[in-house]
C-alpha cells in the first residue's frame, strides 16, 4: 500500500473547486460534524435525548473565546423549530435583553426555550448573574406562555444544567 493511499484511507476527503478529492482540515471536519449534529436535533421528534442535545451543544458552543448567549426554540411536543444565537459578547460575559428573547420566541411561535450560553472559562458553575438572568427570562416569558425547560452552561466538554441542579 502507497502512503498516499494510506494516508487516504484515514482521512475525511473534500472536493475541491476543480472536483479533485483532498484530505480535509480540522475547520472542514467541525464543520461538517456541526451539520450533522444540527440535523440530527432538527429531525428528531421531540427531544427524548438529552444527550443529542449535550452533543450539538460541546459541538457549537465548547470551543469558542467568547460568550454567546443562545436559545433552542420548540414547539408544543418539544421538537426543534430553530437553534439561534441571539448575543455575542467577550471573553468573560454577554449582554442579554429579555425583550428581545421574548419577541423571538413569539416570532418563532415557540411554545418552550431551552437557554444556553458558554463560559469560555472552562468553568461550567453558574454565576449569581446567570440564576438571576434564567429567573428573569423565565417570568418574561411566562407572560407569554412560553416555558423554559432549562438553562445549560457549556464549558467545554462539560455543561451544566439549571434543572438538574434544581436552580429552574
Amino acid at each position: 500500500m502507497s502512503q498516499l493511499s494510506h494516508s487516504l484511507d484515514s482521512s475525511l476527503l473534500v472536493r475541491d473547486v476543480t472536483g479533485d478529492y483532498r484530505p480535509a482540515n480540522a475547520d472542514e471536519v467541525l464543520q461538517a460534524a456541526r451539520r450533522v449534529l444540527a440535523a440530527q436535533m432538527r429531525d428528531c421528534d421531540a427531544l427524548t435525548s438529552p444527550q443529542v442535545v449535550r452533543d450539538f451543544l460541546r459541538v457549537k458552543l465548547g470551543a469558542l473565546e467568547h460568550e454567546v448567549f443562545a436559545a433552542i426554540h420548540l414547539d408544543a411536543q418539544n421538537r426543534v423549530i430553530e437553534y439561534v444565537e441571539m448575543f455575542r459578547g467577550t471573553v468573560s460575559q454577554t449582554s442579554v435583553y429579555p425583550r428581545e428573547v421574548v419577541k423571538d420566541a413569539l416570532a418563532r411561535n415557540s411554545a418552550a426555550l431551552l437557554l444556553v450560553h458558554n463560559h469560555p472559562s472552562g468553568a461550567a458553575e453558574p454565576s449569581r448573574a446567570d440564576e438571576m438572568l434564567t429567573q428573569t427570562l423565565k417570568s418574561a416569558l411566562a407572560l407569554v406562555d412560553v416555558r423554559v425547560l432549562d438553562h445549560l452552561i457549556v464549558a467545554g466538554s462539560a455543561i451544566l444544567s439549571f434543572a438538574e441542579r434544581g436552580l429552574l
